[in-house]
């Protein structure tokens, strides 16, 4: 099994994308620190970004799926990084979860706060998951169920985004990136 076709990779992938969000975050938090007005509607498609292709698209096939199969007794890890893992899932929707309040109440502080508490978080998360749990996965997971892992995340894929929304947000992510 060549590397494109592992799971992992298709989740490595998509942090490139959740990457250029988490980057145009750490300009637009700059740039409010430099009193810069509140930019609601950055603010509102980047938590629509993160809340659906970083969490309902991104991190379910993680949680539902890979999560799941690295759990199982007859998988062999030297440690088991999943916990910790989701716990830092949670600890990213609740940074969501304050953006969003301090938007809502016009709250600048609020915002930056949590932004970069997510930011922070999810750099970190994101190294952990690519450099430590994903080739920890590749190692213990034999081809023939990475290759039922690939399948179940083309079937959560289609489940969870109708045609076309994984490009729009892919396409959200890329206009992140060009913005100054």
């Amino acid at each position: 099994m060549n590397s494109t076709e592992k799971p992992t990779a298709m989740l490595s992938e998509e942090h490139q994308s959740i990457l250029k969000v988490i980057n145009a975050l750490i300009k637009e938090c700059d740039a409010l620190e430099q009193k810069k007005e509140l930019d609601k509607d950055f603010f509102e498609k980047a938590i629509d970004f993160i809340r659906n292709f970083a969490d309902k698209f991104h991190h379910a096939k993680e949680e539902d799926i890979l999560f799941i199969e690295l759990c199982k007794d007859e998988v062999q890890m030297h440690c088991n990084p999943i916990p910790q893992m989701l716990h830092e899932h949670d600890l990213g929707r609740n940074f969501v979860k304050g953006m969003e309040q301090g938007l809502n109440e016009n709250n600048k502080a609020k915002v930056i706060e949590n932004a970069r508490g997510y930011i922070q978080l999810l750099q970190e998360h994101i190294d952990k998951e690519d450099n430590i749990l994903y080739p920890m996965a590749d190692e213990a997971l034999n081809p023939e169920i990475q290759k039922t892992i690939l399948e179940k995340f083309k079937q959560a894929e289609h489940k969870r985004f109708t045609e076309g929304t994984k490009e729009k947000y892919i396409a959200l992510a890329d206009e992140f990136e060009k913005r100054n």
